[in-house]
């Protein structure tokens, strides 16, 4: 393939998706892209009905509730700037495998074929490897959100209104700005590809890679607006753990290829 392939718009495709990662990665905030958006599209904060509520509780209800309110503010602290939640950072898992698989092929195109078999199965399985086990504690990270989340919600009256306090506001409207930014690059960087090379796609892993792309960027829209916006957050967390779910049979498939690479590549001539 390499013979044939068009290199300007093959280094095209991997810049395209160095800029979809980044993006996940929050080098492009959520801001810029919610600034073109309607003031009225945009994540607004709790109104002043809850901050009455909260001279309803005893001390002991507002001290909990300033914890909470401490290790959101923890939380939010650690992510991308204006990227709340984690559905849109947990497409990193996902799609740093496609970056990963152009870079094996850049990496085709640089040095010869018999240095390349020998060392692309060993690299893939230490970056399966890697992968899976940073889904796992993301998974773990969301799902442990996630249940914190229901349970204040569930906890009527100081529970509820903790919870609508704290997360009862989600940017959904940055967000699926982001989301369609995303989806856009990632056309462009199908576009791009098939420029580059027809025959990608023949490529069955790299189609199932793209496909899977796609839909956990539908499945994160789709669970942003399936719900009233107080209750996003909750679908937020959903959704992370249902693409790191993803990221991780992608990672197994990817994974199996290379450990029959390595075999062959132990294989005795």
């Amino acid at each position: 393939m390499t013979a044939k392939l068009r290199i300007p718009f093959f280094a095209l495709a991997l810049l395209i998706m160095v800029v979809i990662v980044a993006l996940e990665a929050g080098a492009v905030t959520a801001t810029q892209v919610a600034g073109r958006l309607p003031p009225f599209l945009r994540g607004g904060q709790p109104g002043a009905p809850l901050a009455r509520a909260i001279q309803a509780f005893t001390p002991e209800q507002q001290a909990e509730l300033d914890r909470l309110r401490s290790e959101k503010a923890g939380e939010i602290a650690g992510l991308p700037e204006d990227i709340e939640g984690f559905a849109i950072p947990y497409l990193r898992l996902l799609d740093v495998i496609l970056l990963f698989t152009l870079a094996l092929m850049a990496l085709g195109i640089l040095i010869p074929d018999y240095v390349q078999g020998k060392i692309q199965g060993c690299i893939t399985v230490i970056f399966v490897i890697l992968l899976i086990l940073a889904a796992i504690v993301a998974i773990f990270v969301a799902l442990a959100k996630l249940m914190v989340m229901v349970s204040l919600l569930l906890s009527f009256p100081f529970g509820t209104l903790a919870y609508l306090i704290i997360y009862g506001s989600f940017p959904r409207g940055a967000s699926n700005a982001v989301l369609s930014l995303l989806f856009m690059l990632k056309f462009a960087f199908v576009i791009v590809l098939l420029l580059a090379h027809q025959r990608f796609v023949e490529n069955k892993g790299l189609v199932i890679f793209i496909i899977a792309s796609f839909v956990a960027n539908i499945i994160i829209g789709f669970l942003y607006g399936l719900v009233p916006g107080f209750l996003v957050s909750i679908t937020d967390a959903i959704a992370a753990i249902v693409v790191g779910i993803i990221a991780i049979i992608l990672a197994l498939i990817l994974g199996i290829g290379a450990l029959f690479s390595v075999v062959l590549a132990l294989k005795p001539l």
